[in-house]
């Protein structure tokens, strides 16, 4: 069992850069599409440039590029990101766009975005009869071009696109002025008569577009207020992707911020510790949904899939400047004392506290909620169970001991329920002993 020792204090404020910080997050989004990563950057590329060829301020082009970067905020399910990419039109594509444009109204820096975002996928000739501000409706037709061009042509990146590249153009022109905008649609064939346009999408040279954006992107300082607000934004998204992980990263970062007062942690540090809680999971959203969802034991190649997520959060947070420590944080929640964890094997003094305290949290709020292999575990049996983690030097003993300082509070946090006895008198199954080895896992 480790001793405690707190961490030096820090400055209050802090300050991140918004685009970077749309930019890691965007690549957190396009992880949904498995092996298909850059939907999101590729719509934001081409917006950008028919916004170029329009004419628009750089104000009014950042705006659009980070619509298209952002337009599929709330898609976290990978079975319903194979609806985009494999389907030009489907019932029901409207709903992600609904919860898109919700989930932006609620982070004011991007809250102009929303309208846009709600619109992606509406008919042109529908937008007509809809109460729509013109240039609300303009952009977000032109996002849902881009969206559909990025579709049809997703199968033939890096294989035989330019054989393609025709087919793609006469299916967008025969779609003008039902799908799309006719002028819009005019645009896009004048801009994708060449060969240049369709290899400049395809992954190592849309790589060099976006390293040269985000090294002439216009800065725009990001309040640590602003930042929490940004987290949560995402981590919904995470939640979102399976009812069996639903609420597990708000959870996480609730008891994680209580582990850190309890432990006499600043002030400052509490408040970083919980955004490390909210956007630790951000690379499970590449695992597809079946795995996370399957009832019985994972296979080898399975396990290896779910392993390689604490990673791609750590991929994904490091491009933000000012956030080395949350990032840190958040990358090392699989990390166990004694090296035997991943993705770094980090053990010993290389685990700081606040990585622990992260750890430990992760651990009780996955033990507290239901999973399609267990039922949620009581805070009694939770405590033994994470003590038993601490014996195989799994977990730190001292921040353990202050999750079981009052088990039940812990657990309120964790869940964001009353209490365990009320909720399980309310519960339809009985809570039962589980003692899967995988309970850290998914």
């Amino acid at each position: 069992m480790s001793a405690i020792t707190k961490s030096d204090d820090v400055a209050m404020s802090i300050s991140v850069d918004l685009g970077q910080a749309i930019h890691a997050l965007s690549d957190a989004l396009d992880l949904v599409g498995v092996d298909q990563v850059y939907h999101g950057k590729r719509v934001g590329f081409m917006v950008l440039h028919c916004g170029q060829a329009l004419g628009l301020d750089d104000a009014a082009l950042e705006d659009l590029f980070h619509a298209g970067l952002l337009h599929d905020c709330a898609v976290s399910s990978t079975s319903v990101h194979r609806h985009l990419v494999n389907e030009l039109d489907w019932e029901g594509a409207e709903f992600h766009c609904i919860r898109g444009s919700e989930l932006l109204a609620q982070f004011a820096p991007l809250a102009h975005l929303a309208p846009i975002v709600r619109y992606h996928h509406t008919h042109w000739d529908e937008l007509s009869s809809l109460n729509v501000p013109p240039e609300i409706a303009r952009w977000a037709n032109l996002v849902y071009l881009a969206d559909r061009v990025d579709a049809l042509a997703a199968p033939h990146y890096e294989r035989d696109l330019l054989l393609h590249q025709q087919m793609i153009r006469q299916k967008v022109w025969g779609l003008a002025g039902a799908f799309f905008a006719p002028d819009l649609v005019a645009l896009f064939m004048d801009l994708s008569d060449s060969e240049a346009f369709w290899l400049s999408l395809e992954p190592r040279h849309l790589v060099r577009f976006l390293y040269e954006r985000e090294r002439h992107a216009r800065l725009v300082p990001l309040s640590f207020v602003e930042l929490r607000k940004l987290a949560l934004l995402f981590a919904r998204v995470v939640d979102a992707k399976s009812p069996y992980t639903m609420e597990h990263s708000l959870g996480t970062a609730r008891l994680a911020r209580l582990l850190a007062e309890r432990a006499g942690l600043a002030l400052p540090v509490c408040e970083k510790i919980e955004v490390a809680g909210l956007l630790h999971d951000l690379g499970k959203l590449q695992v597809p949904d079946e795995i996370l969802e399957k009832a019985s034991p994972l296979t080898e190649a399975e396990r290896a899939l779910i392993q390689r997520h604490s990673f791609e959060t750590y991929q994904i947070l490091r491009g933000i400047t000012g956030l080395e420590d949350v990032t840190l944080w958040a990358a090392y929640h699989h990390e166990t004392p004694d090296g035997r964890g991943y993705p770094f094997h980090r053990c010993g003094a290389e685990l700081t506290l606040e990585m622990r305290i992260i750890a430990v949290a992760d651990v009780f709020q996955a033990l507290a909620q239901k999973r399609p292999y267990r039922q949620p575990l009581s805070p009694a049996r939770i405590l033994d169970m994470l003590r038993a983690f601490v014996a195989q030097n799994r977990l730190d003993g001292a921040v353990v001991d202050l999750a079981g300082q009052d088990v039940e509070a812990s657990w309120r946090a964790a869940t964001g329920a009353e209490s365990f006895a009320a909720w399980s008198r309310k519960a339809v199954l009985p809570c039962q002993v589980e003692t899967r080895d995988d309970c850290r896992c998914r």
